[in-house]
């Protein structure tokens, strides 16, 4: 995060245009408690007493410091390198050296003054996206603010008058900045602790990108051949798994800033959709699901009791989302006989691999050479093998005697005996029968 002496060099140049209170600078955000595992620990928020802070996938919440009633945070706009997963780093744009950026945490009723400090080579602002504040604050550049140029640090403050589940973005050259990276989640919980109250709290928002393979930038022009589609600029099984402990409530939040809609399914437990961005769904309105759509620039939260123990599959059910980098232009080859192809061609191009004959099954491991800080279309590895996924995937492990307020990956779930599924000896069955 950007030390006090760069906050204050940016941030009185914004005072000297009337931008910032010298109030607002008396002190900086310092960080909140953490747990040995780094992740934060609840704390006495600004207007209501304990909350249960959000876990966010690959992620953290942003530190914060009460001043006179105020809660101050402080973001920076800048470049920014995310490893997607082990193996592949991207170059992106987002907040306080990650894409996303932190999540912020607030409570009903919070005063809060948000410094933005902008380094990257163009101007920025950002929108509070669903929460509602006076119009200069909604951050859309031009209409409702002059735009925040580099090296400048301007300041947002409003009162949150509702709680749920929200994120933040620019509303500034949106094209290249989101297609950046350049985003992240914002919680509200409410001020009564008891209300929607929960064991396990988890955010995370999708992205997409193109990348090309061998590279690490992402082209910014694309508008729908993504080949990237990721969690919190993540993709399998480079996302964290969600750890429950058996029969919690958990909540999981989730939005969407990619250019199409994105239907998650959670395989073994059935939820409800408790949150939209627009607020809170009454009890009475909830149905069960195991599979949310979400739509373009939504926001939903599910809740579910963790009743079943093992390690369930979580997913976008778009099959190419499930992938890594892959070309739009490869042609179906399902069923042809390429043996010949092959031979031929390994003459001229020794270790030269046919695909797609027998489905993309063995591209699983690619035992072909790939590109420099390039990813497989599928890997991931299971205790019984290849899991053969990508993108939008990971896991959610249900444990029994999972401590409460533990995240510590348990491991591979270890099956009583009988309840895997078994080969089984056809020629015995047919004589059996």
């Amino acid at each position: 995060m950007t030390n006090r002496r760069q906050f204050l060099k940016g941030a009185g140049a914004a005072l000297g245009a009337g931008l910032v209170s010298r109030s607002a600078l008396a002190a900086l955000p310092e960080s909140p408690s953490v747990d040995h595992a780094g992740m934060q620990v609840p704390m006495e928020p600004a207007s209501g007493p304990w909350y249960q802070p959000v876990v966010t996938l690959n992620g953290w919440s942003l530190p914060f410091r009460m001043n006179n009633g105020w809660k101050e945070f402080h973001l920076t706009a800048e470049a920014v390198e995310r490893e997607v997963s082990p193996g592949m780093i991207a170059r992106l744009w987002g907040y306080n050296g990650q894409s996303p950026g932190p999540t912020i945490e607030c409570v009903e009723g919070d005063r809060v003054r948000i410094f933005v400090t902008n380094r990257l080579p163009e101007h920025t602002t950002i929108h509070w996206h669903g929460i509602f504040l006076p119009a200069g604050m909604d951050g859309v550049g031009g209409l409702n603010q002059p735009q925040i140029p580099p090296g400048k640090t301007y300041v947002y403050e409003f009162e949150l008058k509702q709680s749920g589940t929200f994120m933040y973005h620019p509303h500034a050259d949106e094209m290249v900045q989101m297609a950046m990276g350049m985003m992240g989640s914002l919680v509200v919980h409410p001020k009564d602790p008891e209300e929607q109250k929960v064991d396990r709290d988890f955010c995370f928002l999708m992205a997409a990108y193109d990348i090309e393979p061998g590279t690490m930038t992402a082209r910014v022009n694309t508008m729908l051949d993504f080949n990237l589609w990721t969690w919190n600029s993540r993709v399998f099984p480079g996302i964290d798994h969600l750890v429950c402990g058996l029969d919690e409530r958990v909540r999981v939040r989730m939005g969407n800033l990619t250019m199409t809609n994105h239907p998650i399914h959670i395989h073994g437990l059935k939820f409800e959709v408790a949150c939209t961005d627009g607020g809170w769904v009454r009890p009475e309105a909830r149905w069960p699901e195991v599979t949310v759509d979400i739509a373009i620039g939504q926001m939903r939260a599910v809740e579910f009791i963790a009743d079943a123990p093992g390690d369930w599959a979580m997913h976008c059910h778009k099959s190419h989302h499930t992938m890594n980098a892959m070309g739009h232009d490869v042609p179906n080859m399902i069923g042809v006989d390429q043996r010949g192809v092959q031979q031929r061609l390994a003459r001229l191009l020794p270790g030269y691999m046919v695909m797609g004959e027998r489905g993309m099954a063995d591209m699983g491991e690619m035992v072909m050479p790939l590109p420099e800080n390039t990813l497989p279309m599928m890997t991931g590895q299971g205790q019984f093998g290849p899991i053969e996924m990508g993108g939008m995937f990971t896991v959610l492990k249900v444990r029994e005697g999972q401590p409460a307020g533990d995240y510590t990956d348990p491991g591979w779930y270890r099956y009583p005996e009988g309840t895997v599924a078994y080969e089984v000896d056809t020629e015995q069955l047919t004589t059996n029968s």
